[in-house]
């Protein structure tokens, strides 16, 4: 990481700079902290393109995508201004080298238990960014970020930006110029043909034969560009020193006919049933070395990067050193005369800091409501806990909040059936056991109202457990504070949408991708769960006793019997939702006790 110059900015938008990561065509990197703690790597569009309304559209589109993959595997997005005159995207910092800084620098090619693992996470990346409508378009050794827990996928959505505008013409790349990375492209990057998820399979075997022997498949650019293009259009890889069963599994993947290539779900099949370094047939990855899937001095080398990452917390030479808090106006002036350094234009000026806000290292430990732990602060969200207990006794009640439910229906039914037989114009008392039929109606009105408490109070502790766990999986990567998971049910409009947002960042949290494993539950819950409410709070306008006409007391009962079948049915999918998110949890705890998690 280098220093700031004297024309960075300061801050970009609630992000205080510390370095430089790195300049491309499509802008600047810089490492940098949100004002809670976090570092995250923000990337500024370049000047030149912020002034191109096809290029800010399509930037704007890419972020937007970039939002809807999960980040288990990827960096994820946090924040971003895409209508800023100067645009800027902050992601997740992954704290890691890259994999061509492994491979050729710290250690050579890797280990074969270390090459599984590889695997299995850049296939749960592309298809998290697959999930999510994307195409990466160009990974390489250098867009894989390695970390002690797996490798991470960067920049994905941003060559595909990039395309876009090679192939409008608008300017934004030189005419004939390429979109990928060369010795990493597929064939049909290389002829300009459409391009499409199968490229990214191509594009990761050629980064897994680099990373099981050291060089590229198909050689390097040496005899020229267009050599080496014509090598990946046209000739086999070169995979020798590939170990079995990897390079049959890697000559599939760098198939010249995109239908020819296996899926990922296909090759995550494969490799997940193959043996492992000690032959041991679906071990998990690093299960042999007590859960490490990189080598000793792999794992040294990012120890001393953490080390090195801690202390850029101030960065010598910037006009904002030795401040862990942003400046005011007095002190963006003092700094402009003094310094010359003043928040560049494009990215707003410097928000004026609020003393009373605590700073991250005493804020309250994650849980919304609690008061501030006395303990130092910690960034690690405490452990995931099973949720299962929680989930057995709320299944429970759900089914016992059917029960007033039937009553109700049945008794409605009995009345219907009696006012039928009465003039519509009477009155709804003169037909026999009218009493009776009130008072049971009222009963199971009753017992209703008590069982929704009893469930409603199982179901926030459920809530809250799952929402804990979720922030544990993916921490910071969730909206709202997690205090709202129980309070967002009782805060009035914002109960009819914001629970659900919370559940859809739970069940990606758990996930760790957007959209499948049976979501349909969930959304389908909800939207009949409200449903219900509407429904249930019209029925609770008046009874079918209280009317004055027979008619008057046949509509309601109508209104009332609908109301049952959406409570019922509600029911029923609330169950099928909570077992199933109880499930995946349990499965993602189970994962990390294993040591699948790596």
């Amino acid at each position: 990481m280098d220093g700031l110059n004297p024309d960075d900015p300061g801050w970009i938008g609630s992000y205080r700079l510390l370095g430089r990561l790195g300049e491309g065509g499509m802008g600047r990197v810089y490492l940098a902290r949100s004002e809670r703690g976090r570092t995250v790597a923000v990337k500024v569009v370049r000047e030149e393109l912020a002034r191109k309304p096809d290029f800010r559209r399509r930037f704007t589109l890419e972020v937007n995508a970039a939002r809807r993959v999960g980040g288990e595997w990827t960096a994820p997005v946090l924040d971003a201004d895409t209508d800023a005159p100067t645009p800027w995207v902050a992601t997740g910092y992954v704290a890691g080298p890259s994999l061509t800084e492994v491979v050729d620098v710290q250690y050579g090619p890797l280990p074969r238990k270390s090459l599984r693992a590889l695997a299995i996470g850049l296939i749960r990346a592309l298809q998290a960014i697959h999930g999510a409508g994307l195409v990466h378009r160009d990974l390489k050794p250098s867009n894989v970020l390695v970390t002690i827990d797996g490798p991470r996928v960067i920049d994905f959505g941003i060559a595909r930006t990039l395309d876009t505008a090679a192939q409008s013409g608008d300017g934004l790349t030189g005419t004939g110029a390429l979109v990928g990375s060369p010795g990493y492209m597929s064939p049909e990057q290389v002829r300009g043909e459409r391009v499409s998820f199968a490229s990214d399979v191509f594009c990761l075997g050629a980064v897994l034969a680099y990373t099981a022997t050291g060089r590229l498949p198909f050689g390097t650019g040496e005899g020229g560009i267009h050599s080496l293009l014509f090598r990946i259009a046209e000739e086999e890889a070169d995979l020798t020193g590939i170990p079995e069963p990897w390079g049959e599994l890697i000559a599939s993947c760098l198939a010249k006919d995109a239908a020819q290539r296996p899926s990922l779900e296909a090759l995550l099949a494969s490799i997940e049933g193959a043996a492992d370094a000690d032959g041991v047939p679906g071990a998990a990855p690093g299960a042999a070395s007590g859960g490490a899937w990189l080598p000793g001095e792999v794992l040294a080398a990012l120890g001393r990067h953490a080390v090195g990452l801690l202390d850029s917390e101030d960065p010598e030479g910037h006009v904002l050193a030795g401040s862990a808090t942003r400046p005011g106006p007095a002190a963006a002036a003092t700094a402009a005369a003094g310094a010359g350094a003043v928040p560049v234009a494009g990215f707003g000026p410097p928000l004026a800091y609020v003393p009373s806000t605590p700073p991250p290292w005493h804020s309250p430990a994650p849980g919304g409501f609690q008061a501030p732990a006395p303990a130092a602060y910690t960034p690690f969200p405490p452990p995931a806990r099973s949720a299962r207990a929680l989930s057995v006794a709320l299944t429970i009640l759900l089914c016992l909040f059917v029960l007033p439910l039937l009553l109700r229906g049945f008794v409605l039914a009995v009345a219907y059936s009696r006012l039928g037989a009465q003039d519509s114009m009477s009155s709804p008392d003169a037909i026999g056991d009218f009493a009776d039929l009130r008072f049971a109606t009222m009963a199971s009105e009753g017992l209703n109202m008590l069982m929704g408490v009893v469930v409603a109070t199982m179901w926030l502790f459920w809530f809250q457990r799952t929402r804990f766990n979720a922030e544990s999986f993916a921490p910071g990567r969730l909206r709202y504070a997690s205090g709202l998971a129980s309070g967002s049910w009782f805060i009035p409009i914002v109960n009819l949408y914001m629970p659900k947002r919370i559940a859809d960042d739970i069940w990606t949290a758990t996930t760790g991708r957007p959209t499948g494993d049976q979501r349909w539950r969930l959304h389908t819950w909800w939207w009949l769960w409200l449903g219900y409410l509407v429904v249930s709070a019209i029925d609770s306008i008046s009874s079918w006793y209280d009317g004055t006409f027979v008619v008057e007391a046949t509509d309601s009962i109508v209104t009332a019997q609908f109301s049952n079948l959406l409570g019922i049915v509600s029911t029923v999918l609330a169950i099928l939702f909570v077992t199933r998110l109880t499930t995946l949890q349990q499965a993602r705890i189970a994962g990390h006790a294993r040591g699948l998690s790596w």
